[in-house]
């Protein structure tokens, strides 16, 4: 199961995302944020499939000029390196 819990201007993402949970998401996607959220923060997410991936990006696409991913786990890092997505991360 995955979270989202929203501490002030980040959303801590927790738990594990994938395409069974995407296609539960994706009606919500667009109420899942605060409004003024600045970054996604990933270091409790344990797991992502390629569909989870797909979903942040479109969660980022929501809030183009003001959200950012930051602190993947080590899985999800792996994602990252493998779809070349390191410009919608901070460190």
């Amino acid at each position: 199961m995955i979270e989202f819990k929203q501490l002030g201007d980040s959303c801590q993402i927790v738990g594990r995302l994938s395409q069974d949970d995407v296609k539960q998401l994706w009606a919500q996607r667009t109420q899942l944020l605060a409004a003024d959220t600045q970054t996604l923060d990933l270091r409790g997410l344990d797991y992502s499939d390629s569909a989870g991936m797909a979903f942040l990006l479109e969660l980022l696409s929501q809030h183009p000029s003001q959200l950012r991913l930051s602190a993947p786990s080590p899985q999800v890092k792996r994602l990252i390196d493998l779809y070349d997505l390191q410009e919608f991360f901070t460190e």
